[in-house]
């Protein structure tokens, strides 16, 4: 006999490295964060989202699970975020294995592994276009790292439309990030497009994305030696890399350069054009006042932290 609810959480996440060059076949490098989105469902006469009813073409990502994911009745569905929305922080991907895992709780089960697959199929089906990047850090925790062949710490592999993406786990140190949300939101199509367009034109460009490819594979050593001090400089030659690209922008170099003197390193996370960017510190205060006189939104995380965690039906 089902009980009459159950709870999900699952955090957000930042790119550490190798965003935009893992289109093109090189390593990213994702960690999850200490701010997470919490999905509780329980029965209802009438499919609710927040209080409202539910409307399914403003709410693709829920539509798609429940036609693909549910057969029992109408649900009452509620979420708490402390992920901001549009920050590139993966508060779309948290939803969709939040609300994955809610599901998978009433019926009495827990798949980490289901979950970063259904979350994918949910952003695929909501944007036409996804990375499973960002749910499978979401499912996970931890650290993940996408890659093209299986190796050491294989998770599970996606495939969609002639792609072929192996996630593995990365160890991954404690450590302390501060985001800076620059205030701008950006659509990721366009700026993939436009880093697309380049590297098709520009033996320069495929060069940058090689580098990239080149400074993701560094990374993934530095964290598993816990050298904070090479992964800073990663991090920050990355950066410059990104803004050669074109998908920085001034107002992110702003809070880049801002954080620099307090941190190991400091880049753009995500696509760019907006959203935000993270630098590498055991000072979190101070970069966090420095991201905040320039203008940007600051967040210490942690990173280190678990998954999807369910709650059993209650």
């Amino acid at each position: 006999m089902m009980g009459p609810g159950a709870s999900a959480s699952a955090p957000g996440k930042v790119i550490l490295l190798g965003e935009h060059s893992v289109v093109f076949g090189h390593p990213a490098l994702a960690l999850a964060i200490d701010r997470r989105m919490t999905c509780h469902l329980k029965p209802s006469g009438s499919m609710r989202l927040n209080g409202f009813p539910l409307d399914p073409e403003r709410n693709p990502h829920v539509r798609h699970a429940l036609e693909t994911l549910w057969e029992g009745g109408p649900l009452d569905i509620r979420t708490e975020s402390m992920i901001p929305s549009g920050s590139g922080l993966g508060s779309s991907a948290a939803l969709s294995v939040a609300f994955v895992g809610a599901l998978q709780a009433r019926q009495g089960e827990s798949d980490p592994e289901a979950a970063a697959r259904a979350g994918f199929d949910m952003e695929f089906a909501a944007q036409g276009r996804a990375s499973p990047l960002d749910t499978s850090a979401s499912a996970h925790g931890g650290g993940v790292a996408i890659k093209s062949e299986e190796e050491e710490g294989h998770l599970w592999t996606l495939e969609r439309d002639g792609k072929r993406w192996c996630v593995h786990d990365i160890p991954v140190p404690e450590m302390t990030l501060v985001v800076g949300h620059s205030g701008v939101s950006a659509p990721t199509g366009p700026l993939v497009g436009r880093v697309r367009s380049y590297f098709d034109k520009s033996g320069f460009a495929r060069e940058i994305v090689d580098e990239m490819g080149a400074i993701a594979q560094e990374g993934e050593a530095a964290l598993k030696a816990g050298d904070l001090e090479l992964l800073g400089r990663l991090m920050t030659k990355n950066h410059k890399m990104l803004s050669i690209l074109g998908v920085s922008t001034d107002r992110l170099n702003k809070l880049v350069d801002a954080s620099l003197p307090h941190s190991y390193g400091a880049k753009l996370t995500g696509a760019g054009g907006g959203g935000s960017m993270i630098a590498l510190t055991d000072k979190p205060e101070l970069v966090c006042d420095a991201i905040a006189r320039h203008g940007g939104t600051p967040y210490a995380v942690r990173t280190g932290v678990p998954g999807l965690q369910t709650e059993p039906p209650l």
